[in-house]
């Protein structure tokens, strides 16, 4: 690989590794108004989030025309960083490398993340659920004495 090729793959991973700190922080704020009561924000940074990931993503297709232009076909489960350092007759030292691994750890935590807000997410709609059906009077089972589940049809707090 010439320094040409690789400095513009050390730049473009760089670009992407910017991005996916950008995506953990929005994630993390995407958790905070997840768990706040503010729909906007909830709005607000799912918008943010899917830009990133639109950013992530055609970051992730130049990432791949740049590899391919090295001549670099990674096989199944090898990083393809590592074919990039070994084409460009550098170790697992290289700068490709180092970077590859630094994204791979934050997409990483990403993934972590949004599974945790996708979680909290499946929560609050339950929780929903739960108090549309007391509004609407829908039975609902609660626990006896005995901690055995029953079903009761309370009166609807609303009729229309």
């Amino acid at each position: 690989m010439n320094q040409d090729a690789r400095r513009r793959l050390e730049e473009l991973l760089d670009r992407e590794i910017e991005t996916a700190r950008l995506l953990t922080a929005t994630l993390a704020a995407e958790r905070s108004a997840l768990t706040g009561d503010s729909s906007e924000a909830v709005r607000q940074r799912a918008d943010e989030k899917v830009r990133l990931l639109e950013t992530l993503d055609g970051l992730e297709n130049e990432r791949g025309k740049l590899w391919a232009a090295a001549g670099v076909a990674p096989a199944a489960g090898v990083a393809p960083a590592a074919g990039v350092g070994a084409a460009a007759g550098v170790g697992d030292s290289s700068g490709i490398t180092q970077r590859w691994r630094a994204l791979l750890a934050l997409m990483a935590g990403c993934r972590t993340a949004n599974e945790v807000n996708g979680y909290i997410i499946h929560v609050r709609q339950h929780q929903i659920r739960q108090l549309m059906d007391i509004v609407r009077g829908a039975p609902s089972a609660i626990y006896g004495p005995n901690g055995r589940t029953f079903a009761t049809s309370p009166r609807a707090l609303a009729q229309a």
